[in-house]
């Protein structure tokens, strides 16, 4: 099958291509929200299948993520949250309304059947995608099934139950003393943004549909708060931003946050959700301008988990992140679709690409450049990028997965890990054709090597990789105790969906 083979052009004169590391679980489209909800995993089965059979999979590391655990979780989220959202069943749910209540558990995000080992797979895969980056086996690694950015430390929101972003970039702070986060979802990054709100570790940029919409946050005044002023950065932009539009903010900003802020890596949000025609969405950008965003972020060269979101028309969602995939590779796919088992979801075209819509773009020149020239302004009052006190580094995670071509994964277990698999969570049989990828033993051996890479995903951060740091308005996150229950902003603005 033709790939497309052509290297795509870099913004920066490097033109190399990249390591690629890609997670995913045979079983996470087995998952369902319930009749009429606008999530659906089955998306990220269908994107999977098109990298398939456009011969993606083959250029890169194909990795079964390892399933968070309790006290992966407990990293961010509230002990009690944790513990409700593993015993919460169908079954069980009407004996517990007060605690689906106290959680956020029940309409916008519902209890359905495996509940709890979705999240435990999706946060999986974007943490082992940030232990992969940590141990620089990989220059970017990819998770479609992550990216949920609404959920609290306490709650459950938008359709997000474990904030999986903030696991991954606490993980990427044990090794890199600033990190990025760039979230192209319509919705405003608020769960991520809130975690971060009260440190310059950590850069939070969002770009988001705002007035009159879920989540209702994510004002240009939001600035961060404390070491943290003016290192929360909001794009608020109204319906119908186009291409042209959307880049002249991104690129001069993402531009001048890279080179005052300097990362060592960059966490991307590509929810699908801001792509023209989305079923709960009114922004009206192509596959392709979408796509230039990851492709202005691969050009610094820097470690980039990339990361999915929301995105409700999933026959568009899967022919995004098919595209971004590849230019997360360097590869042009053809916009002649390969034939696949979901094939007849494409038509009539039987395309890669769509056309965006002729809708009106709200965004007029002048309300844009007043926006960029603001947040540009807010960007030069950062002086330099800041620094962290030397501190003994907290260990390393190990989270092991199985490569799709192992038959026998626990053979990548280092025998002094006390990462033990519980038998109620060992990971389901395969109903998926499992891709052939080719084993990369130095890798392997280098991972079993570090006694510290095999343990203390437990371990506290500590104050130097983010601690008190974390600390966000209201929400204490040195404190577990601490409840938050907020009453959701427009909450049915869907009329039966918030997001």
């Amino acid at each position: 099958m033709d790939t497309g083979g052509n290297s795509l052009p870099s913004a920066a004169p490097d033109g190399v291509k990249r390591k690629v590391c890609y997670f995913y679980d045979p079983e996470v489209g087995n998952y369902y929200y319930g009749q009429g909800h606008p999530m659906k995993p089955h998306r990220i089965r269908m994107t999977h299948a098109l990298l398939a059979h456009y011969g993606l999979l083959q250029h890169m590391q194909v990795l079964k993520p390892f399933p968070a655990r309790d006290r992966d979780l407990c990293r961010f989220h509230a002990d009690d949250y944790v513990s409700f959202l593993r015993s919460i069943t169908p079954e069980t749910q009407q004996d517990q309304l007060r605690q689906l209540k106290r959680f956020n558990v029940g309409e916008d995000c519902p209890v359905f059947d495996g509940l709890y080992s979705f999240c435990q797979t999706y946060a999986g895969g974007s943490v082992g995608g940030a232990v992969k980056l940590n141990h620089n086996l990989c220059d970017i690694a990819v998770n479609w099934a992550g990216g949920l950015h609404h959920a609290k430390k306490c709650e459950a929101s938008g359709f997000c139950y474990v904030n999986d972003i903030v696991l991954a970039i606490l993980e990427l702070l044990k090794v890199h003393e600033r990190v990025l986060y760039v979230d192209i979802d319509i919705h405003h990054g608020d769960g991520v943004e809130e975690a971060f709100y009260t440190t310059d570790r950590v850069m939070t940029v969002s770009f988001h549909k705002f007035g009159d919409y879920f989540p209702g946050t994510g004002d240009i005044r939001d600035i961060g708060f404390s070491k943290g002023k003016y290192y929360s950065l909001n794009v608020p932009l109204d319906d119908g931003i186009d291409d042209e539009s959307y880049h002249f903010l991104f690129k001069p900003l993402i531009g001048k946050v890279m080179e005052v802020f300097k990362p060592g890596a960059v966490v991307l949000q590509c929810g699908a959700d801001s792509l023209s025609g989305d079923r709960l969405g009114c922004f009206n950008l192509s596959i392709k301008g979408h796509a230039e965003c990851v492709k202005f972020m691969r050009s610094f060269n820097v470690p980039l988990l990339l990361l999915g979101g929301g995105g409700y028309t999933i026959r568009n969602v899967a022919r995004c992140w098919c595209y971004e995939t590849g230019v997360a590779l360097g590869i042009e796919v053809d916009d002649k679709m390969p034939q696949h088992e979901y094939y007849e979801y494409f038509g009539p075209d039987y395309t890669l690409h769509v056309a965006p819509s002729n809708m009106e773009n709200k965004n007029s020149h002048q309300l844009l450049e007043e926006i960029r020239s603001k947040l540009l302004d807010n960007l030069s009052k950062l002086q330099h990028a800041p620094s962290v006190q030397f501190q003994e580094r907290p260990p390393d995670t190990e989270l092991p997965e199985a490569e799709e071509d192992q038959d026998d994964a626990d053979e990548r277990w280092d025998p002094d890990s006390d990462m033990d698999v519980d038998d109620e969570r060992k990971p389901l049989p395969s109903r998926v054709k499992r891709e052939i990828v080719e084993a990369e033993p130095k890798e392997l051996e280098g991972q079993k090597g570090s006694s510290e890479y095999a343990r203390g995903f437990d371990t506290a951060i500590g104050e130097n990789a983010s601690g008190k740091a974390l600390d966000a308005g209201p929400m204490q996150i040195d404190d577990p105790g601490v409840r938050v229950e907020q009453e959701n902003v427009n909450k049915h603005s869907d009329q039966l969906y918030s997001k």
